[in-house]
C-alpha cells in the first residue's frame, strides 16, 4: 500500500472508531511517519479531492462523507454519532461503515426535522426531497459552501 493510501486508511479508521477527524500527530503515530510527511500527504489527498482541509492546511474539515465539524446532518451508528457534510453524505456514512444507522437532518427552508432509518444497506422510505442547488459538476468549485 502506498504512503498516501496508508494515511487515508488511518484517517478513516480513526473516524470510524472515534467519530472525529484525527490530528496530524495522531495520523503520524498511526503510520509511523514524521508529522511533516503527514502534512504533505494531506495536501496531496486534498488535491485529489479525498480531503478538505481548514485554512491551516492540516486540520481536516471533510473526509467525505464525514465532517470534521458539527453540522445539522447527524448519523447515529451503534450508539456513536457522526457528523456528515450534507444530506447526501449523511446517507454515505452508513454505507462507508457498512452498518445500519439513523440519519437526522432538517429542511433548511422550513427547519422541519428529518429522520431516515438505514437498514440492511437501504434507507427506509420517507417522504422527503433532497435539493441540490449547485450541479454536481460544480460542487468542488467551492465544496464547503455547496
Amino acid at each position: 500500500m502506498d504512503f498516501d493510501t496508508q494515511v487515508k486508511t488511518a484517517i478513516y479508521s480513526h473516524i470510524a472508531a472515534t467519530t472525529r477527524t484525527p490530528a496530524v500527530a495522531e495520523v503520524a503515530a498511526e503510520v509511523g511517519a514524521h508529522p511533516g510527511e503527514i502534512r504533505e500527504a494531506f495536501g496531496r489527498l486534498y488535491r485529489k479531492r479525498v480531503l478538505v482541509l481548514q485554512p491551516d492546511g492540516e486540520t481536516i474539515r471533510m473526509a467525505p462523507p464525514f465532517s470534521g465539524i458539527a453540522t445539522q446532518h447527524r448519523v447515529v451508528v451503534d450508539g456513536k454519532e457522526y457528523a456528515a457534510n450534507c444530506a447526501w453524505d449523511a446517507l454515505g456514512v452508513p454505507a462507508a461503515l457498512h452498518a445500519d444507522a439513523d440519519v437526522f437532518s432538517r429542511c433548511e427552508q422550513s427547519l422541519e426535522k428529518l429522520r431516515i432509518c438505514v437498514r440492511g444497506g437501504r434507507p427506509e422510505p420517507v417522504p422527503c426531497v433532497i435539493h441540490f442547488a449547485v450541479p454536481a459538476a460544480h460542487w468542488w468549485d467551492d465544496i464547503v459552501h455547496t
